[in-house]
């Protein structure tokens, strides 16, 4: 929160996944623009999570190539974590 990611370290980060699975459902942002219904596109999406870095979903953890987003013990524990 300090140093929030910019739009194309989120790019980076987030590379070829769907950019919807690290929109953080429980944030007032997300409810209020009806995002579940309406998601925004890539590029508003990366602007608005770097603009507001509560709006992406918490975990992100990487090991090997792999990602989990958000907190999925099945995921997790498939990690070897």
């Amino acid at each position: 929160m300090k140093s929030p990611l910019s739009v194309e370290e989120l790019d980076a980060l987030i590379g070829e996944r769907d950019h919807r699975a690290f929109l953080n459902p429980k944030n007032e942002l997300y409810r209020e623009r009806g995002m579940k219904e309406h998601p925004p596109k890539r590029g508003e999406a990366l602007k608005l999570m770097a603009e507001n870095p509560n709006l992406i979903r918490r975990l992100i953890i990487m090991r090997g190539g792999r990602m989990v987003v958000g907190f999925d013990e099945a995921a997790l524990a498939k990690l070897g974590g």
